[in-house]
């Protein structure tokens, strides 16, 4: 039995990793022209999120949470959040922001093999 759940284990977490690299694929070419959403002059070759989604798993697919971001904002400035929540404002009205905020309180979703495909599918 605990090989059989090591094995779904395994296979969850390979969907996820592939549908985390869709997505983020999906937000680079989606922000290409756009620049930086922190610094707004890099070039964005890294899908940043403002809440990380190593904390807040239940926001690791938000198209709005999730935007292009230069490497050295994303990486070297620990994703830039106070850049980031200004090229947010500039972007999206202030009710998206408090709606973002809002599904922020629910930090953690365990997302299942059908959500995972789904992701996969849509941003494909």
């Amino acid at each position: 039995m605990e090989k059989l759940q090591g094995t779904a284990n395994y296979f969850l977490m390979s969907l996820l990793k592939k549908a985390q690299k869709v997505f983020n694929a999906w937000i680079r070419e989606r922000d290409k022209e756009k620049g930086c959403i922190s610094c707004s002059t890099g070039r964005p070759q890294n899908a940043g999120h403002f809440y990380h989604a190593h904390l807040y798993s239940a926001l690791r697919f938000n198209e709005v949470n999730c935007q292009g971001q230069c490497v050295p904002c994303n990486l070297g400035k620990a994703g830039n959040p106070e850049g980031f929540r200004q090229g947010l404002l500039k972007r999206y009205p202030q009710s998206t922001i408090d709606l973002l905020d809002s599904a922020a309180r629910n930090r953690v979703k365990k997302l299942t093999k059908w959500e995972l495909e789904a992701i996969i599918r849509e941003y494909s």
